[in-house]
């Protein structure tokens, strides 16, 4: 229904920014990190969820499609509402919420105000293989490469998300090197 909102931020606080929008200013509720870089008075762009409730309408905005996709993850999780899903989003990036699903550690969700150890658990179960693929392909393709040389999964993710975030523009023949430099020393 409302996929992306573009406009000019009239409102900013706590976990909801005003985007004003063709004249009219839409309330919406993004995490944290969002509602801090964006101030009143500049450009806005978010790609949004509508939930509708009996009482009222809320939407949630998202600065790429990947954050999008998790909170939609999230929301399907029982014992999961809209909120829990933001406060999540809020608490820990894709990268940590990623790490934290490959390796099986629920104890990063119990960090989160409202989720304690079952809902943890349901997360981990729930979006263990689900995970939207942020930067896609390089991640997973120098995961591929560790993997098959032997290193373990959870560590191998790790340090291609790392080696790609600090050598963006390397090809993947320098990332491999890199990355087994990197688990080399941590041996």
């Amino acid at each position: 229904m409302l996929a992306t909102v573009r406009g000019t931020v009239t409102s900013s606080g706590g976990s909801s920014v005003v985007i004003e929008a063709s004249g009219v200013g839409y309330e919406v509720f993004v995490p944290r990190d969002v509602a801090l870089a964006l101030s009143v008075g500049t450009e806005a762009f978010v790609h949004t969820v509508l939930i509708p409730r009996e009482d009222e309408w809320l939407l949630f905005g998202f600065t790429d499609t990947a954050s999008k996709e998790l909170f939609q993850l999230l929301r399907g999780v029982t014992g999961v509402g809209p909120k829990t899903a933001l406060a999540v989003l809020s608490t820990l990036s894709n990268e940590e919420i990623d790490a934290a699903v490959t390796a099986g550690d629920d104890s990063r969700f119990r960090s989160v105000p409202g989720i304690g150890q079952k809902t943890a658990s349901l997360i981990i179960v729930s979006l263990t293989g689900k995970m939207p693929q942020a930067g896609g392909s390089e991640i997973t393709d120098l995961t591929a490469a560790l993997t098959g040389l032997g290193w373990a999964a959870p560590l191998a993710t790790e340090t291609a998300r790392d080696v790609v975030r600090d050598n963006p523009n390397a090809p993947l023949s320098a990332r491999i090197r890199l990355a087994l430099a990197t688990l080399g020393a941590r041996s």
